[in-house]
């Protein structure tokens, strides 16, 4: 486990005393961000070896202004999506626990700021599962608002059309998530707090908790009075009100977490 070692212990105190918030809770919610999927090969964000990091100028593929201004760029965000290693990612130990933990019965939801369904694939239900910032697999058109399965549109790129527009407005598609500049989808924000609120113990887990509004989840969370127990590689704003932090490799710490 890279850069901690769960034998230590300040790490296995730690490890017990958010085994022990969670198992005396009755309604848990989970809030994930990017770190549960590394493990699975998704690269993060704002990591070390995070994408924006290793490359700032990826922003822009992110960036609802100029994937509607610049055709250069929607060509190069369908190449990322042809390439993207969310179809070929396997759950890993992280997102089978909490698959398994949700069969337990006290999983209240599970909010989640990714968007490669690794959560749905390793067996979470996909009424627990709240998706802030929508998913890859599917695909949407920016002027009809038509769905559609995100595999049928990366066929048509594959057999050479570089930007697809929509087969029934002619308008322009992307994936259907939420890119800087576009507004988040209200009744899914109001879902993800309203659940925080009714928590008893929020895990947050591979966030940076700095990604606003549903870091807001966190302060809404203790405001009900739950008990905040925090999963990250990586400090977080909210560590010094958490009631346990747990440092360490996500793959070996939910397991134990969650038995």
């Amino acid at each position: 486990m890279a850069g901690h070692d769960l034998s230590s212990q300040n790490t296995s105190r730690a490890l017990e005393r958010g085994r022990q918030l969670v198992r005396t809770a009755e309604r848990v919610v989970v809030l994930t961000g990017a770190g549960i999927s590394t493990d699975s090969g998704i690269p993060d964000f704002r990591g070390p070896q995070g994408i924006w990091t290793l490359n700032p100028k990826a922003e822009r593929m992110f960036d609802i202004r100029h994937y509607i201004a610049d055709p250069d760029v929607r060509r190069l965000s369908w190449q990322s999506r042809v390439a993207h290693p969310a179809w070929t990612a396997e759950p890993n130990p992280g997102h089978l626990a909490l698959a398994h933990f949700e069969r337990g019965g006290r999983l209240h939801a599970l909010v989640t700021q990714n968007i490669d369904g690794l959560h749905q694939r390793a067996g979470n239900s996909a009424d627990r599962v709240i998706e802030v910032h929508g998913t890859l697999h599917l695909a949407m058109c920016l002027d009809c608002g038509i769905r559609l399965p995100m595999t049928l549109v990366l066929e048509r790129v594959r057999a050479g059309e570089e930007d697809p527009p929509c087969a029934v407005c002619g308008g322009i598609l992307k994936s259907d998530t939420i890119s800087f500049g576009q507004p988040l989808v209200a009744h899914v924000i109001e879902r993800a707090m309203r659940a925080a609120a009714e928590a008893d113990c929020l895990l947050a887990i591979g966030t940076s908790l700095q990604v606003y509004p549903i870091a807001a989840a966190v302060p809404a969370a203790k405001a009900s009075g739950s008990a905040l127990v925090i999963v990250n590689a990586q400090p977080t704003p909210f560590d010094d009100v958490a009631d346990e932090t747990i440092p360490g490799s996500i793959s070996d710490v939910l397991p134990q977490l969650l038995c």
